[in-house]
């Protein structure tokens, strides 16, 4: 690489990874939250979603709020609402569930530390928790639920027939077969006592409001979270067709086979419905989302100097492919003629079916396959590709995800490690590691689920 070639990747990577921190502050849980609530006249109150010329509000003087609240924001989200609404008003049993990176002490909020991706037996005791919370508040009280990313894995709550470990073990399965998070909310709600608007039945008939920081591609309210306060379209047919499209039912718990061929069968109730009577006192306000986080990475890129491009905005598929195809385009567009820098931006999920047993993240996955695709197709202009989770996790590392540039591959090369190879085997992990490309952030206090910039320099 020349010295004018160098220096221009050094600043691309230092602009990619401003305009990504720029989308993930635009989805910061705290300032969001202290724009849905605010004390008028000695009374709550509540901002549902609204657009900028049609604001609607509940209004009301609530005798006690109880707060839950899960998912990876949970900290930020709830010492906001602490920072409006009086201690006096907050009640003792209120909760905070998160895992471990994104928690801190709280006056008046009993934090709980649970599992993630993968529930566990902490998570457990605090879903009991919520729903004791939720079936025990008075008429004249308020629950107010604060939901981010994570929370299926922070308060499962498997139906008695069916334990943890088997819970687990399903959610396992799902998560390793290229299911998307559609999918496997669907199963999950059928597993559960409070997932797919189950704490809403439970609440009824208290006065339960809503607070949703984002994590899904499309905002829809029964998935977030599995969607515990909204109702649920699915059904226990569409679990088990889940399970069979991905080959899974001959592996899944039999009491979870069992429960779900008695959920089709009618024997147990299926979840509430848009019809059903328990949604009349639940509302909600979506604060946040990767829409609004992209569209703050257009801006900011824009502010940079860049043309810019939204590529995708809800960018899905297997990782490795949709790096492939993102090559193949931004290849196109060069051999047309690039005048001036361009920023390619996208927001989404992709998913990743494993077939190694290497460690990694769909983020790290596209990098890597990004890298290997842009050699294969003599992506020869300089380059920048960044792809990270907005929460700063990928998988199960300590990275948000990948930053690469069109030298990484040598620099992998030159370590003796075969980038071709760690692909096949899912380890992105190892050779974004020894390219020096990682993504590390930290965990951020926030999830609206993946960014993606790709700066092209003529």
């Amino acid at each position: 690489m020349s010295q004018s070639s160098h220096l221009i990747s050094s600043e691309l990577r230092a602009q990619a990874l401003k305009i990504f921190k720029a989308g993930v502050l635009a989805a910061d849980p705290y300032l969001a939250v202290k724009q849905a609530i605010s004390i008028e006249d000695n009374l709550i109150k509540l901002a549902l979603n609204a657009t900028p010329d049609k604001n609607q509000f509940i209004s009301k003087d609530w005798s006690k709020v109880h707060i839950i609240a899960f998912g990876k924001a949970a900290y930020a989200m709830t010492q906001a609402v602490l920072d409006i609404i009086p201690s006096a008003l907050i009640a003792n049993d209120s909760i905070l569930v998160t895992h471990q990176e994104n928690t801190a002490t709280l006056s008046n909020i009993n934090v709980l530390i649970a599992g993630h991706p993968l529930p566990d037996a902490n998570g457990l005791l605090a879903a009991k928790k919520c729903a004791a919370i939720a079936s025990n508040a008075k008429p004249d009280e308020l629950i107010l639920v604060l939901i981010s990313g994570g929370g299926s894995a922070l308060i499962p709550y498997p139906v008695d027939s069916i334990t943890l470990a088997e819970k687990i073990s399903t959610t396992d399965l799902l998560l390793a077969s290229g299911a998307n998070i559609h999918e496997i909310n669907c199963v999950r709600k059928h597993l559960s006592q409070l997932k797919g608007g189950l704490m809403a039945k439970l609440a009824a008939p208290t006065d339960l409001h809503a607070i949703i920081l984002s994590d899904v591609l499309d905002d829809d309210l029964s998935v977030i979270a599995s969607g515990p306060t909204v109702a649920d379209s699915t059904t226990f047919t569409d679990a088990i067709h889940i399970l069979n499209k991905y080959k899974l039912w001959d592996k899944a718990p039999q009491t979870v086979k069992d429960y779900l061929e008695q959920g089709q069968n009618g024997l147990v109730s299926e979840t509430p419905k848009a019809k059903d009577s328990v949604f009349p006192n639940t509302s909600h306000t979506l604060i946040g989302s990767n829409a609004i986080s992209l569209k703050e990475t257009v801006k900011t890129a824009g502010d940079l100097g860049f043309k810019t491009q939204i590529y995708n905005n809800q960018l899905s598929g297997e990782a490795s492919q949709v790096a492939e195809d993102w090559v193949k385009y931004a290849k196109n567009l060069c051999d047309t003629g690039l005048i001036k820098p361009i920023a390619l931006l996208a927001g989404g999920e992709t998913t990743v079916t494993l077939k190694g047993k290497g460690k990694g993240g769909r983020n790290q996955e596209m990098c890597l396959a990004f890298a290997i695709a842009a050699e294969k197709q003599a992506l020869v202009t300089d380059w920048v590709f960044l792809s990270g989770g907005t929460d700063g996790r990928d998988g199960p590392t300590d990275a948000a995800g990948g930053l690469i540039d069109n030298n990484s591959l040598t620099r992998m090369l030159t370590l003796e490690k075969n980038p071709y190879s760690l692909l096949s085997d899912n380890n992105a992990y190892v050779a974004l590691q020894s390219s020096d490309d990682l993504l590390i952030t930290g965990a951020t206090g926030t999830n609206v689920a993946d960014l993606q910039v790709l700066l092209l320099h003529p």
